[in-house]
């Protein structure tokens, strides 16, 4: 079974995140990018990480933080940019699709294979970053501390 028949035949409400995240440690990029390729899969799994973002969020970790975190993962081919942003405030965490008015603190812009490989735990954000496969605007320090807001599962 290839990657993107992998990834399309999940039912996601019943895989934990750590079952995710050894899915998407086993896929090469190119294996990512060809289920990137097919937006409405892409979509699905994009809802379902930023939808887990939500329940992963640690608010004991988080303390007073107030920031609005803008993700933009850049299409390939005819897909188009996927933008979401997470809102850290009062101890919650609340995730939106789109873009809103509002100046978010830091912006995270990266390829889906990146995005994934990121939020499943297999990627360093400060290996990416350095290596130049995330771009970071903004609030630099709290993009590369962000993944201690979240329980990130390890595969």
């Amino acid at each position: 079974m290839s990657g993107a028949e992998e990834i399309a035949a999940l039912d996601f409400a019943s895989v934990t995140p750590e079952e995710f995240a050894r899915i998407v440690k086993g896929l090469s990029a190119k294996e990512i990018n060809e289920v990137a390729r097919d937006e409405t899969l892409r979509t699905r799994v994009l809802k379902e990480v930023f939808g887990r973002m939500e329940r992963q969020f640690k608010p004991d970790v988080a303390g007073s933080l107030e920031a609005l975190i803008r993700w933009k993962v850049t299409g390939q081919d005819e897909v188009p940019e996927a933008v979401y942003e997470t809102k850290i405030s009062g101890g919650t965490c609340t995730v939106s699709e789109g873009r809103s008015d509002a100046e978010p603190r830091t912006t995270l812009i990266m390829g889906d294979a990146d995005f994934l490989k990121l939020v499943s735990g297999n990627s360093s954000p400060v290996t990416m970053f350095m290596m130049r496969k995330v771009k970071i605007a903004g609030d630099v320090a709290l993009a590369s501390g962000l993944a201690r807001y979240f329980d990130i599962p390890k595969a």
